[in-house]
């Protein structure tokens, strides 16, 4: 209770006035309403009195300053939202325009990965936004400079052993050394691609081969954590502060992966000493570097992830234990807008 006081009091509180919200999302008939934390802000800062539009992150681009009326720089089609709550009816859209985002108070990027070529292209877009005024969260070069998997090292202290490589034989002398491993691609997301190799596995061969496509594609090899029983902690930061629970995704039988869009069982939980020496750690730094959202992934004591791009989970997390960390995120963006 102490930490979700001493939270609430850094970040909860009431806006003094309405601001025009812009969210980059992918279309938004695929997002799912019933578990997504992006619908989630948007009802929250709808709650708060704020207007709420989405910007499908294909329309976004530049033009020189014509027509007159709405000036130039980054422009997206604005589609303006009033939120339900019905899960499978969860919007209805009350306005379309061609804007320029200076029109708005805040941009929330929160397309989900691949981090492709487009997701760079709308990232260099939204930093011209920032270039004219715009508030922009997550900042577009702090999206660009901390890649989901590769991050992590800059924090050997909290990380599993680990080694990033293409070349066939190193990615083996480290199985050979650590005996249980588990190989990723640097740019999945949701379990994709994601193996467990033991040191005897007649097809250690190949899945490196597949993954690295044949030496062309580093990916990343960590020591297996056994913790994973427990669960694969997802832990939000929000404006450099924890929010007092995390989600354990707990995988199902016979799965060694613990995420959600594999079958994994989300479970609320407080965060533990550890967690919190952790989040304590990265979370002031990131927040400096323009990372107002942040989602630590953590199996047992070990940091395996910082995702930066569309953090989930506060749906589960609200549901759970009553926290409400998308209140918590729009308020933070009030703060960042100069509101009360």
């Amino acid at each position: 209770m102490a930490q979700q006081l001493h939270f609430e009091k850094h970040l909860l509180g009431g806006a003094s006035q309405p601001l025009k919200i812009a969210f980059v999302l992918d279309p938004l008939d695929h997002l799912k309403a019933w578990k997504d934390s992006s619908v989630a802000m948007m009802r929250a800062a709808e709650n708060h009195g704020h207007e709420v539009h989405a910007i499908e992150a294909q329309t976004l681009g530049w033009r020189r300053p014509e027509p007159p009326a709405h000036g130039g720089g980054v422009f997206g089609e604005a589609i303006h939202l009033h939120l339900r709550p019905d899960d499978h009816d969860w919007y209805r859209e009350t306005g379309r325009e061609w804007l320029p985002l200076k029109a708005f108070d805040a941009v929330v990027m929160r397309k989900d990965p691949p981090f492709d070529f487009e997701y760079i292209t709308a990232t260099w877009l939204l930093e011209r936004a920032e270039a004219d005024g715009v508030r922009v969260f997550n900042r577009p070069r702090a999206l660009r400079e901390h890649s989901e998997k590769l991050s992590i090292l800059e924090f050997p202290q909290f990380i599993p052993s680990t080694v990033v490589s293409r070349d066939a034989h190193r990615i083996q002398q480290f199985i050979d050394e650590e005996r249980d491993v588990v190989l990723k691609p640097l740019d999945g997301m949701g379990g994709s691609q994601v193996f467990r190799v033991h040191r005897n596995d007649p097809n250690r061969n190949v899945i490196i081969e597949t993954l690295t496509h044949e030496g062309r594609r580093t990916i990343m090899a960590q020591r297996y954590l056994p913790a994973i029983a427990a669960g694969d902690k997802r832990i939000l930061l929000i404006a450099g502060q924890p929010v007092p629970w995390c989600l354990a995704r707990i995988p199902k039988a016979g799965e060694t992966r613990g995420n959600l869009a594999v079958g994994g069982t989300g479970v609320a939980q407080q965060l533990s000493p550890h967690d919190l020496k952790i989040a304590e750690a990265l979370g002031p730094l990131l927040f400096k570097r323009g990372l107002m959202l942040v989602g630590l992934d953590v199996i047992g004591d070990h940091l395996t992830e910082i995702n930066v791009t569309s953090p989930t989970c506060m749906v589960e997390i609200r549901q759970q234990s009553g926290f409400d960390a998308a209140g918590a995120f729009v308020t933070a963006i009030e703060h960042a807008c100069g509101l009360s």
